[in-house]
C-alpha cells in the first residue's frame, strides 16, 4: 500500500453506501482472510488482514448486496 486508507474514508465510501456498510464490509473480509482465504490484492500482508480488506474496498474488488433496507 502506498498510502494510508484510513485516511482516505472519501475515497473507500465511493464503493459503499454509508460508514456502517464499510465497517461490516471490512469486518466479515478480515475473518475470511483469517481463515484462509486468498487476498484480491497482489501487495497484500498476510499479517494484516484488516489493511488487506481496507484495501480490497478502495481497489473495488469486495462487491456487496444489501438485503435489508432497514429495521421496520
Amino acid at each position: 500500500m502506498s498510502q494510508s486508507v484510513f485516511g482516505d474514508l472519501d475515497g473507500l465510501l465511493q464503493h459503499v453506501d454509508s460508514k456502517f456498510t464499510l465497517v461490516n464490509v471490512v469486518t466479515k473480509r478480515a475473518k475470511q482472510l483469517n481463515n484462509g482465504a486468498p487476498p484480491l490484492t497482489p501487495d497484500a500482508n498476510p499479517n494484516k488482514p484488516v489493511s488487506t480488506a481496507f484495501e480490497e474496498v478502495a481497489q473495488g474488488k469486495i462487491p456487496y448486496k444489501r438485503v435489508r433496507e432497514g429495521i421496520k
